[in-house]
């Protein structure tokens, strides 16, 4: 739905669920947003949320409340930011090395390395197929590459070229953070971390949260390709405006 410093929501569905990973976005936007793609609130069976990051969570409880939406969310994430999530009836509190079902969807969570209190991403099955996505995050582990082992969809951080960042205007304490271990993927790192990956089964990879100022998609189609000696149009990159349409896991 939008992928980016301004705002992220991500739709997953198998069989009869429909499930948002995060929010971001005012209600209206999330609306519109969702619209686009040929979905109505009324169709969503709950929120998964990542971080408490304002891009990431600035509507969740917006629409949650408006729709009556229930949310899964971590107790570090839930505690950092308790009014982020006041009004909601059903919040469910996930423990992040846990696996939970959303209806027809068992949901992965794992912990990532990022500035937040409890942060996670997730690994989304229906039984058959595995999406996984892997944002927010400054640096790769190695549970982060066992988890992400064996996906057939990957949306994945390329937030920033390393050069254009340091070489930037960005305050040099803004640098440090978005690039240091607890930040965010630069090119180079995020196709580590796919080269790392048993990618056999790969239908779809999409890279995410890129920045507007420190990279460009071309830089991260490339850094990606490098690595699956694709062509660069098989590499998806989701946008701060549209995110990317409908994939099809088959």
């Amino acid at each position: 739905m939008g992928s980016g410093s301004e705002g992220n929501a991500l739709l997953v569905e198998a069989g009869r669920t429909l499930v948002m990973m995060d929010c971001g976005f005012g209600l209206q936007d999330t609306i519109s947003r969702l619209a686009r793609l040929g979905v109505s609130p009324e169709q969503l069976d709950g929120i998964v949320v990542t971080h408490e990051h304002g891009d990431h969570i600035g509507g969740v409880a917006m629409l949650a409340r408006k729709f009556g939406l229930p949310v899964w969310v971590t107790h570090g994430t839930l505690h950092r930011q308790p009014k982020a999530f006041s009004g909601i009836a059903q919040i469910n509190e996930i423990d992040s090395h846990q696996p939970f079902s959303v209806g027809d969807i068992e949901i992965i969570p794992y912990p990532v390395p990022h500035d937040a209190a409890e942060p996670v991403q997730f690994v989304f099955c229906d039984g058959a197929r595995r999406l996984g996505v892997l944002t927010d995050t400054g640096c790769g582990t190695a549970h982060i590459e066992h988890i992400l082992n064996g996906c057939h969809a990957l949306v994945l951080e390329c937030n920033h070229d390393s050069d254009m960042l340091m070489n930037g205007d960005y305050p040099f304490s803004l640098k440090q953070r978005v690039g240091g271990r607890l930040g965010h993927l630069n090119n180079r790192d995020a196709a580590g971390i796919l080269a790392s990956l048993e990618a056999d089964k790969l239908q779809h990879l999409i890279a995410a949260h890129l920045s507007r100022k420190n990279n460009t998609p071309e830089l991260a189609v490339r850094a990606l390709c490098g690595v699956l000696d694709c062509e660069e149009d098989w590499v998806g990159v989701a946008t701060q405006e549209e995110g990317f349409f409908w994939r099809d896991i088959v």
